[in-house]
């Protein structure tokens, strides 16, 4: 499916192309490098007299680089992590969203692409019952539809096992580990699925359902790794997160001209 949907750019030389693969590689293996190396740090430091409020920043940007994990996963759903070669891409995003909460990758990558398919629709899994159009009320139909026992079994396990076998300190595990990721689903929701697809007041104006929220660059990036610019996206579902601005703004000059 993967191969089928995602249609690569155009490159002058194959040569141009491999560089453009391995760019694109190197960029998720640095996101999930950083989240491996920021939460063995953060799990390992003595923070049993730091009050949390001096903590908040440490878990923000563990926050943050969660999100970058379930982005990656998501261009590899694209097939955009390495498109010279899709074993490696399903491996990263495979990889992406196993760290990200013991996610399956293929459940996911059958959900997202219903999501491309039917955006905004009854079809859409991603999408609210049509009553709970609020964030909170969409967010928790949204987070209930991924909701798995088997697979909150397995997170508790490894708490449980990270702490009591290699004696990790709960509060470390707590702060850094379990509540960055759960920040993040709403980072995710808010940025990536609630602003871009609730009905704007006139109804929808494209046949992606979907609008860009542009911030300046760099806001774009620390909210929800350029995934604001949502509309372009869906029209250009081959292009990765860290190229999306570029779109957003050629599309702007095309328009001017």
């Amino acid at each position: 499916m993967i191969q089928s949907a995602a249609i690569q750019p155009n490159f002058s030389t194959q040569n141009t192309a491999n560089k453009y693969a391995l760019r694109c590689l190197l960029i998720a293996t640095l996101v999930i490098c950083c989240w491996a190396a920021c939460l063995s740090y953060l799990i390992s430091i003595d923070i049993s007299s730091t009050p949390i409020i001096q903590l908040l920043p440490l878990i923000l940007v563990q926050t943050f680089l969660y999100t970058g994990l379930f982005i990656t996963a998501h261009d590899a759903m694209h097939g955009v992590v390495f498109p010279k070669n899709m074993k490696i891409n399903n491996f990263v995003g495979g990889l992406a969203v196993g760290l990200y909460a013991l996610f399956s990758y293929k459940k996911l990558l059958k959900t997202h692409w219903q999501h491309h398919q039917n955006p905004a629709t009854e079809l859409d899994p991603d999408f609210h019952n049509g009553k709970q159009t609020s964030f909170l009320g969409w967010y928790f139909q949204f987070m209930k539809k991924y909701w798995s026992w088997w697979r909150l079994l397995g997170l508790i396990s490894i708490f449980y096992l990270a702490s009591y076998v290699v004696h990790l300190p709960e509060r470390n595990l707590t702060l850094f580990w379990i509540l960055p990721s759960i920040l993040s689903s709403v980072q995710l929701f808010y940025f990536g699925t609630f602003l871009p697809h609730k009905e704007p007041i006139g109804g929808y104006k494209n046949i992606h359902n979907a609008q860009s929220n542009p911030l300046p660059i760099f806001w774009s990036f620390i909210t929800c790794y350029h995934f604001g610019y949502h509309q372009e996206h869906h029209e250009y579902p081959n292009v990765p997160w860290w190229m999306l601005p570029g779109v957003y703004q050629r599309q702007g000059a095309a328009l001017k001209n």
